[in-house]
């Protein structure tokens, strides 16, 4: 810890001026804080003639004067060896059971599962759980929903073909001739009235005034479609100021060839009505049309594109009709319906559906 002490050693007042140092030196030292060397020791200063020590303020010493560094840090040792492992500690308790999910063909017994578990009765589809403290599971809960609304009647198809004839049969014998029977009550053939009685043949042409008090403007000759004739409500069912709907959405039942189809505009309303069900008959075509009223019939809705085709087709002149755009059920895209005009005969689909067009209502029977 001492440097330069053999120059010092050869004189006796020197070591006892030296012990001198330490305990008086060091004690100063420490009063006044002179820690002044890099390796964190004190220096004092003693003079090489008259041997006399000095704790000097500054970390040199005078010129003539033996540098001498108390408690300076030793040198770094070397690294000691690694101990041994310590012993292995013990293993720690076992966690909690987490809960259970079972299921079975029928409901749970109180014998099965823990509290917290669940059950599944997969014949009924019923869930049980979590089960109580007490053992006991609660009342089940059953997992298959309500049952959904019926879906809308398709259309009728078509009538197949009628099959080849067969080969005439031979002649039987004739029969004896049976006693002449009562004549019959013959059926009338009536025009303008409604197919009520089994005894009443009804028979309308176009241009008639229908069971509706409409005018008749298209009859199924050919046995065609599910209904026999289309009607065209009264002037008093018209509205000049409808728009097709509060909005434009798109309704993509009611567009294409399908849905321009004779026949389907009854189905077209109905879908029409369900994508805008907030709406009223103020602001939307297919509720205005089935709002009408006219023979005491209420079955009207809004005619497809080709059934007001056949509206404007066959009822020239007849009907009280404007020649404006009057609304059709058909759809040509989200924003736009298309119009049948009762001016030039043309259809066209150049107005939004909050635009404003005429509406004439049209049922069947």
């Amino acid at each position: 810890m001492l440097k330069h002490l053999s120059a010092l050693s050869r004189d006796k007042s020197s070591v006892f001026l030296l012990v001198l140092v330490l305990i008086l030196g060091g004690v100063g030292a420490q009063a006044t804080g002179l820690l002044n060397t890099s390796s964190g020791g004190y220096l004092v200063c003693v003079n090489s003639t008259t041997k006399v020590v000095t704790h000097p303020g500054t970390a040199n010493c005078p010129k003539g004067n033996t540098k001498l560094i108390l408690g300076a840090k030793g040198a770094v040792g070397s690294t000691g060896l690694t101990g041994a492992a310590g012993l292995s500690g013990k293993d720690g308790r076992d966690g909690l059971d987490g809960k259970t999910l079972w299921n079975g063909v029928k409901d749970p017994e109180s014998t099965w599962g823990a509290p917290g578990d669940m059950f599944i009765n997969s014949v009924t589809k019923t869930l049980f759980g979590p089960k109580n403290l007490d053992g006991t599971w609660p009342v089940g809960v059953s997992m298959v929903g309500p049952a959904g609304a019926i879906g809308l009647t398709g259309l009728t198809g078509l009538t197949g073909l009628t099959g080849p004839g067969g080969s005439n049969g031979g002649s039987g014998a004739t029969g004896a001739t049976g006693a002449t029977g009562a004549n019959g009550v013959a059926a009338p053939i009536v025009t303008g009235t409604d197919c009520i009685s089994p005894l009443t043949t009804c028979t309308y042409k176009i241009g008639d005034t229908g069971p509706g008090d409409g005018t008749i403007f298209f009859v199924d000759y050919n046995d065609i479609y599910y209904f026999n004739y289309l009607e065209a409500a009264p002037k008093s069912c018209e509205s000049p100021t409808k728009t097709w709907s509060s909005e434009n959405k798109a309704v993509t039942s009611v567009r294409g060839w399908a849905g321009r189809a004779v026949g389907i505009g009854l189905f077209n309303t109905f879908a029409i009505k369900a994508a805008f069900p907030d709406d009223t008959i103020a602001n939307n075509a297919a509720y205005f049309a089935t709002s009408c009223l006219a023979g005491n019939h209420g079955d009207w809705f809004l005619g497809s594109l080709g059934e007001m085709k056949l509206m404007y087709d066959n009822l020239q002149g007849y009907g009280g009709f404007v020649e404006s755009a009057y609304w059709s059920s058909t759809e040509r895209d989200f924003e736009l319906v298309w119009h049948q005009h009762f001016d030039d005969g043309t259809q066209t689909f150049d107005a939004s559906k909050t635009g404003k067009a005429y509406v004439r209502p049209v049922r069947v029977f």
